[in-house]
């Protein structure tokens, strides 16, 4: 099973980090931190870089806003070292659903287990 996982490690990008990406990580990555989702964070030793270790799928939407905002440099500090303050409506991060088995149907939606019955639609019938 190691074989093929360094197999797939080396043609994919998709599953985690490609071999280049380990090794590269290796020489000029320095740890910044991790998300609840098992997300890993670098930044280069000279701290011009930063970059992403996904934990499974790499989907960008698996990254929550505090880490979003540090990779793109909206702001220099680390959530691990300057958290951002959360308001008490706001929900938790969620990765984007769609596609997926989870994805929002909307009532009435063929995609739902139970679709509900419309009774605010009656169906035009030729007289």
């Amino acid at each position: 099973m190691a074989i093929l996982d360094t197999l797939l490690r080396a043609v994919t990008w998709w599953n985690g980090q490609t071999l280049n990406t380990q090794f590269y990580t290796w020489r000029h990555g320095v740890k910044v931190g991790e998300d609840d989702a098992g997300n890993t964070f670098y930044q280069s030793k000279d701290g011009k870089r930063r970059w992403v270790i996904y934990n499974g799928e790499a989907e960008a939407s698996r990254v929550s806003p505090e880490w979003h905002g540090w990779l793109h440099r909206t702001w220099d500090e680390p959530p691990t070292k300057l958290p951002l303050p959360h308001k008490p409506w706001e929900k938790p991060h969620q990765e984007n659903l769609t596609g997926t088995a989870l994805a929002y149907a909307p009532p009435g939606s063929i995609r739902r287990v139970e679709p509900e019955e419309r009774r605010d639609y009656e169906a035009w019938q030729p007289e």
